[in-house]
């Protein structure tokens, strides 16, 4: 995919945003802004994060409302889909530079149904907004017989979909093609096709995005995928068009007690092809990349970790400890780990793997108050989220209550660093527009240092 190349930042100058929102001017980029809060220093502001990832990104139709309501587009201007399994929106320059983002992912040529985003063709989601989506993405829904959408893995409808979209949904589910499991013959490698050597087309893809986003000074998160150990999202494998092995989510979790051995395997050499493939890419473009995203597994629930303390050593840690270890004494990156839920149970051992950052820091779970969070782990791990609750305050408050709340989580999570803002999560569909202005409205009043 190809944008334009954004704005280098530090004119000299502040300049007045849209909608009334200020522009940073003179100061530091934002990579070194980045770099100092991953470092627990506080720079000049609390940089900002909006779709550096497929988890701290914005659903297309959120994105088309703000765009609407900041004037960046005429009416009907379709907005693109990068991520189509969630429908995430590009977040272009144009929005970084009128909300004072400071992060910009880099990523592969394909997307999770494995076909790459290009050839884009007109289209519009169930509630009208006007898209623009790879020319591989199914827009066909007569052939579902309940009106919703199918998607095929690399785009090839002449095998079984691997995903759906319900009609009038926002989102795609992943279908369950489990075949039946017959544990006499189960081959570890049949969990592990989706995993192999990064593409040529791949790292020369890379390197192109390097190259066009460094020099506008943004902090670079690499999302290159691979892993990410028994993430439940991927374990579907939607961009396979027949998958083997383990398959089904909740024979999955299953496995992770009654085949163990097995999940340890599959684990083993994941970790190694994926070792083999950072290496690969930080040969091609060096530290330029400021974090990458090493893995998304949800280890939490909203009430309590959805595995117990033990699983997590046994099963994941050693993997976890392998891989920032590499990336610690191998490159100047910082690890970012995702998890959702209730993960308190399993925080000291998470923060003793050596991840650099936590995502998206869910603090409407059971045990994540932020106060807590950053009192007991504020000086060992940087908060990549938890700016605002997605699950109440920004879907369904006033702005008042995001406005309130935005502040509260820049004041605990921002003092002495160690602090990115996003949201807990994707910004989802049907958040009020009136949230949304008020939300970044509030993140660019609140976020100079010092605090308060």
């Amino acid at each position: 995919m190809s944008t334009p190349t954004e704005p280098a930042e530090g004119t000299g100058r502040a300049t007045v945003g849209l909608a009334g929102f200020t522009a940073p001017g003179a100061g530091p980029s934002s990579r070194e802004r980045v770099e100092a809060a991953l470092a627990h220093v506080e720079a000049d502001r609390v940089p900002l994060d909006l779709g550096g990832s497929p988890v701290t990104g914005i659903q297309a139709s959120a994105l088309y409302r703000l765009r609407q309501a900041l004037s960046l587009d005429p009416p009907g201007t379709p907005v693109r889909i990068t991520e189509p399994f969630q429908m995430l929106g590009e977040v272009g320059p144009d929005l970084a530079e009128a909300l004072g983002i400071d992060v910009v992912g880099v990523g592969l040529a394909t997307n999770f149904f494995g076909f790459e985003n290009e050839d884009w063709k007109p289209w519009a989601l169930f509630d009208g907004t006007p898209v623009l989506v790879p020319g591989k993405f199914n827009t066909d829904t007569s052939v579902d017989p309940d009106g919703g959408l199918l998607m095929y893995p690399e785009g090839d409808t002449s095998v079984p979909p691997s995903a759906r979209m319900p009609k009038g949904g926002f989102y795609f589910d992943a279908l369950n093609r489990q075949e039946p499991v017959d544990d006499d013959h189960l081959d570890p490698h049949d969990n592990l096709e989706e995993f192999g050597p990064i593409s040529t087309e791949n790292l020369r893809h890379i390197v192109a995005e390097v190259d066009r986003l460094f020099p506008t000074g943004k902090a670079l998160l690499g999302n290159f995928g691979g892993t990410g150990f028994g993430d439940v999202a991927l374990v579907p494998a939607m961009n396979l068009k027949h998958v083997k092995g383990i398959r089904d989510v909740e024979e999955w979790y299953v496995s992770l007690n009654l085949r163990s051995a097995y999940i340890y395997e599959v684990f083993e050499h994941q970790c190694e092809i994926g070792l083999a493939n950072l290496a690969r890419i930080h040969q091609v473009v060096g530290d330029k990349l400021t974090a990458v995203f090493v893995t998304g597994t949800d280890f939490g629930g909203q009430q309590a970790p959805l595995i117990s303390p033990r699983t997590y050593r046994e099963l994941f840690k050693p993997f976890h400890v392998r891989l920032n270890d590499w990336v610690h004494s191998h490159t100047g990156w910082k690890s970012f780990i995702h998890s959702c839920g209730s993960i308190w149970r399993l925080l000291d051992d998470i923060v003793d793997a050596g991840f650099d950052t936590l995502n998206p820091v869910q603090t409407s779970a059971a045990g994540m108050a932020p106060e807590e969070l950053k009192q007991r782990y504020g000086d060992r791990v940087s908060f990549w989220g938890g700016g605002i609750d997605t699950q109440r305050v920004l879907p369904f408050g006033t702005p008042d209550e995001v406005r309130t709340m935005v502040r509260e989580r820049v004041l605990t999570f921002g003092r002495g660093g160690g602090f990115v803002f996003n949201t807990v999560h994707n910004v989802q569909a049907g958040v009020p527009t009136e949230n949304l202005v008020a939300l970044y409205q509030a993140v660019n009043d609140f976020r100079d240092y010092p605090l308060g």
